[in-house]
């Protein structure tokens, strides 16, 4: 009986709901240059495009270049300034890229989101592509998503990657690619009642 229960609780993360956003909500995106939007023109960013879709205010926190350690130091002052409603964090790749001890980089998340979740914010996770033939979001964070109860976008990027037409190198998207990646994560939020 016990193992049939953490079979069913191994999913969870996958379905936790959101608190409703108000109006007048702020929505931080914290991450790096997939956040920032490199590849794209200014204002084409997948913030820029959520904050259309979503009528929230949303602010583009991504830092180009940045790894989950410096990530994680600079959190805590984003957080202060902006005093978010919810945190969308996509943050990682450029651990995963430059082939960094990933078992840090997985607790460097699980502090972020412990950081966020002091705050009294929500905080949604964006699965971000491991290098390889096969673009799929790196199982770490299915694991954060399912230990934390964590809303989790796994397959935008990995798919947005995946088509030429949507990027504009190897690992940034283009214009199109940002818009896809926001209407994913627009949908990911109406559906756990964000909004």
């Amino acid at each position: 009986m016990l193992t049939l229960i953490a079979f069913l609780l191994a999913g969870c993360g996958q379905d936790a709901r959101l608190p409703a956003l108000p109006p007048d909500a702020v929505i931080l995106a914290f991450g790096d240059s997939l956040t920032e939007g490199v590849g794209a023109g200014l204002g084409q960013s997948y913030p820029a495009f959520l904050q259309a879709l979503s009528g929230r205010r949303v602010v583009n926190a991504g830092k180009r270049g940045e790894e989950s350690d410096a990530g994680l130091s600079r959190l805590t002052g984003e957080l202060a300034r902006q005093q978010p409603d919810l945190v969308i964090l996509g943050h990682g790749g450029n651990d995963i890229l430059r082939k960094l001890d990933l078992i840090r980089t997985e607790e460097n998340l699980r502090q972020m989101v412990g950081l966020v979740r002091e705050t009294g914010a929500s905080v949604v996770l964006l699965g971000i592509p491991n290098k390889g033939l096969f673009l799929t979001a790196h199982p770490m964070y299915r694991r954060l998503s399912q230990s934390l109860q964590v809303p989790l976008e796994e397959d935008a990027l990995s798919g947005i990657l995946k088509d030429g037409a949507l990027k504009s190198d190897l690992i940034h998207p283009n214009a199109a690619g940002y818009r896809k990646l926001a209407e994913a994560v627009y949908g990911l939020l109406r559906d756990r009642g964000a909004l």
